[in-house]
């Protein structure tokens, strides 16, 4: 199982997710505060991150952007209600899926256990054969590696299993229930802003002009497709 990092203020709420946690044999630490969540994850790096948004002091956005701009280290946010404001702010920030409190033990699971997976169907039916190069962006499904001009590119889970699922049928367009079903492993009207949220921040990484993308590609009404031209 994996090591979780969990940054919750509210001890009810901390201590219940941990026991959960734990019962899933998860190795949980925990933090009341997002600089004492930095601190430790700074001392044993987590595979993965529980994340409250509304957090003292430090608040859960920016605790979310300086893990995010240390590393690929998973996240997922909580968020005390469905506030698209809140939302799209933590996906932007760098989340890679959130939950609602009060949050459901068999939901928050399924969500680490959907983000930790960072292979998929993709990755294993091309693993074997070989480095694929698109212009100057080479995808090794196999050592699940990403480059740009011969310069290794560093990918949360999440961007990876996009970047792996587009590039897989090149040219077909995905929507982004099919996306969130393949990717996020959410089979029943998904959030699809977790899906705009991810290829922004992709873009941001693979594109050399990101309002002009060359390999993923909105088509408009129906989703996306990866290219290039």
């Amino acid at each position: 199982m994996a090591r979780v990092m969990l940054i919750e203020d509210d001890p009810s709420v901390r201590e219940g997710l941990r026991l959960s946690l734990s019962r899933h044999g998860h190795e949980v630490d925990v933090a009341r505060t997002g600089e004492d969540g930095l601190r430790r994850l700074l001392a044993a790096p987590a595979d993965i991150v529980v994340l409250d948004l509304m957090l003292p002091g430090i608040d859960g956005f920016e605790v979310c952007r300086r893990i995010r701009a240390g590393g690929p280290t998973p996240i997922v946010m909580l968020t005390a209600r469905g506030d698209d404001l809140d939302v799209v702010s933590g996906l932007e920030a760098g989340a890679d899926d959130y939950v609602i409190k009060p949050v459901r033990p068999r939901v928050l699971e399924a969500r680490i256990r959907a983000v930790l997976r960072r292979g998929g169907p993709a990755a294993e039916a091309e693993a074997e054969s070989g480095p694929e190069v698109h212009g100057d962006l080479t995808i090794d499904r196999g050592a699940l590696t990403v480059s740009k001009a011969g310069v290794p590119i560093t990918l949360p889970p999440m961007e990876l299993r996009l970047l792996l699922e587009l590039s897989a049928a090149h040219r077909q367009v995905f929507s982004r229930q099919q996306l969130l079903e393949s990717v996020w492993e959410l089979d029943f009207l998904g959030d699809s802003r977790l899906v705009d949220a991810c290829v922004q921040r992709l873009r941001t990484k693979i594109e050399d002009v990101p309002s002009k993308p060359r390999y993923i590609q909105t088509v408009r009404g129906f989703g996306y497709r990866f290219g290039p031209l």
